[in-house]
């Protein structure tokens, strides 16, 4: 009896193989199905087939429908063949957008062929949701062998964050519209959306100086710094290495060079992420098992955390425009730590880290606390962001009072807490349903 020995190794390239192919097919079905089809293209295709019952018989009357739209089809790709476009597309498309805001590419289209190009576009193959592109077969009746014409590309990008831009090329959907042919001229690049917010009028935080080891290297060259600010006379046990020589040989007794300590001020902006599955969303999960469908995959609804992060975006725009050196923190896939302010950097590296932010489905505060507790010391109000009030986020505003710094408490929900504040303890918080901050009725805090 012949025994077959299992190789591992061997086991290992089918299965590579086997995704390959997988992923092979995928690409050829985005390609033919979302690209090269247009939508009356589609219909044309289904009709297509469902006529093809028609072929059981000549004589069956659908079999001339069949005929016809068979025709029809090979024309159609025969010319597009023939009239593909064969040009040259130079032009660049901005880097970042916007959420809610159409980003604008200008490019410059030559005709190279020997063929005129009829009914040409410029597009993307495909855009990765919730990308789109209006303007995608908006066409130019005609351009001439050699000639140039210039056309925009329109995304439209109704949510933030960070997405992969596939190839841009010139397509031509001559003769019937019902199919796009032509080749990619321009790599993929990529496209950050920021966040979208309303910017308000003011902020009122209970703000003190704190003394800050190293303000020179945090606050940069504005505000306050150890600088020399002038002389005054020799204080007996002052350092020797104060004494000014010349005002002192000027004067005739000792003189010592006063420097301005390193005093500013210093906030926290803490954004909470913490959004957990819905209970029957982990048991449905659990019964399907987590192989299938793990629960880290399950995106809960989001108009909570966009409603802190454009908040966020908010307060650190309208604090910017002051003298602070702001700490953001924020907890998502992994833990955001940035500073900003007092031209350490600027209010557009803010957005982009909330562009990337995303929701946690498991407690953050663990990690995210050790991180804010040893800067606590030197921070002079936190200002907190919390989507609800809970065990954890109580936990949280005890920790920042307890370092001696300032506390200002926000809290975006839907309804009543899990736990009620307790303002006593924690003092008075702002709270705002997501509708508000979509719709800028947040105007000072």
């Amino acid at each position: 009896m012949h025994v077959s020995e299992y190789d591992p190794y061997s086991s290992k390239i089918r299965k590579k193989d086997s995704f390959t192919n997988r992923l092979l097919l995928v690409r050829m079905h985005k390609h033919y199905w979302y690209y090269r089809m247009t939508y009356p293209g589609k219909i044309l295709l289904f009709g297509f087939f469902l006529s093809g019952i028609g072929t059981i018989s000549v004589s069956v009357p659908i079999y001339n429908l069949f005929s016809v739209l068979m025709a029809l089809i090979l024309v159609d790709g025969i010319a597009s063949w023939i009239f593909r476009p064969r040009c040259d597309l130079q032009g660049d498309f901005p880097a970042q957008t916007t959420a809610g805001q159409p980003a604008v590419g200008h490019f410059t289209v030559t005709n190279r062929g020997w063929l005129p190009i009829y009914d040409m576009a410029v597009a993307f193959r495909w855009l990765e949701r919730p990308l789109s592109q209006a303007d995608r077969d908006d066409t130019l009746g005609c351009l001439s062998r050699g000639e140039s014409v210039d056309v925009t590309v329109t995304i439209d990008a109704p949510q933030r964050g960070f997405y992969a831009l596939p190839k841009l090329g010139v397509h031509t959907l001559f003769p019937f519209h019902l199919n796009r042919s032509g080749n990619a001229a321009l790599p993929g690049k990529s496209l950050l959306v920021l966040p979208a917010f309303h910017q308000l009028t003011s902020v009122d935080l209970p703000v003190g100086s704190k003394f800050q080891p190293g303000g020179i290297a945090l606050t940069s060259n504005v505000g306050e710094s150890p600088e020399y600010i002038g002389n005054r006379e020799y204080v007996p046990g002052e350092p020797a290495r104060r004494l000014d020589f010349r005002s002192w040989a000027r004067l005739g007794k000792p003189v010592v060079r006063e420097y301005q300590e390193e005093y500013y001020c210093r906030i926290a902006l803490i954004l909470d992420t913490y959004m957990p599955p819905e209970p029957w969303l982990i048991e449905k999960l659990k019964s399907i098992g987590e192989r299938y469908q793990p629960i880290s995959s399950v995106k809960p609804p989001m108009n909570v955390l966009e409603a802190g992060i454009s908040l966020t975006a908010s307060i650190a725009d309208a604090l910017s425009r002051g003298e602070y050196l702001i700490d953001l923190f924020a907890a998502g896939p992994e833990l955001y730590v940035f500073r900003a302010g007092r031209h350490t950097a600027h209010f557009d590296n803010v957005l982009e880290i909330l562009s990337c932010v995303d929701r946690c489905l498991d407690d953050p505060f663990e990690t995210i606390g050790p991180a804010v507790f040893e800067e606590l010391s030197n921070v002079s109000t936190a200002v907190c962001i919390f989507l609800d009030w809970d065990e954890q986020r109580e936990q949280m505003a005890r920790a920042v009072l307890d370092s001696g710094s300032s506390l200002k408490t926000i809290i975006i929900h839907e309804g009543e807490t899990t736990l009620p504040y307790n303002a006593d303890e924690f003092g008075p918080a702002y709270q705002f349903t997501p509708d508000e901050i979509a719709k800028g009725k947040v105007e000072s805090l």
